[in-house]
């Protein structure tokens, strides 16, 4: 068999296998979507948040700046994880204590504001544009270089299997591989 065939088989399958998961764990409520129904145990959550951070756009951003500026840049790369880190244990809590899933809602409770709401919405639209363009550069490159395809159409398969996967999966069904779903405390 001709190694391009094994990849190509090989691709397909983990993909395969990852939108199955997805949609046998699909998230039935709003509480399954965003925090898997309250069941994801401390840990794997943790993991999950982890495998979030190092995505291709960091790996590929801190790998760049490290490589431009030396060991200077190694500044960015702390800051970067310890922002995120900082942010995580500062607003995580509030979400939670006011019954809010999203920053938005919560903005939007916290103020009593549908005006902060919608600066909300606009600030976490063009945060999570910049991070996502990053994103689906180095999903495009990794498709492109693994199956030999234009890093359009990489761009495109990628954006097609997140998508897929997130609509069905949200929370639930990214930790649904490690973690037995049953609320935490009982």
């Amino acid at each position: 068999m001709a190694t391009q065939t094994l990849i190509f088989l090989f691709v397909g399958l983990s993909f395969a296998l990852y939108i199955g998961i997805a949609i046998w764990s699909r998230a039935g409520s709003t509480k399954d979507y965003y925090v898997a129904g309250g069941g994801v145990h401390p840990v794997a959550n943790g993991m999950a948040t982890a495998a979030d951070w190092m995505s291709a756009a960091s790996f590929i951003s801190m790998a760049g700046i490290i490589s431009f500026m030396g060991r200077d840049g190694a500044m960015y790369l702390m800051g970067w994880t310890g922002g995120y880190v900082l942010l995580a244990m500062c607003l995580a809590p509030y979400l939670r204590k006011f019954g809010q899933f999203t920053v938005p809602d919560f903005v939007a409770e916290r103020y009593y504001s549908q005006t902060a709401r919608v600066v909300a919405v606009i600030c976490v639209i063009f945060i999570s544009f910049t991070y996502v363009a990053g994103q689906m550069r180095g999903v495009g490159i990794v498709f492109s270089r693994y199956l030999e395809v234009d890093i359009n159409i990489g761009v495109m398969i990628g954006m097609g299997i997140v998508f897929i996967y997130a609509v069905l999966g949200g929370m639930k069904g990214i930790t649904k591989p490690v973690v037995k779903h049953r609320p935490i405390g009982r």
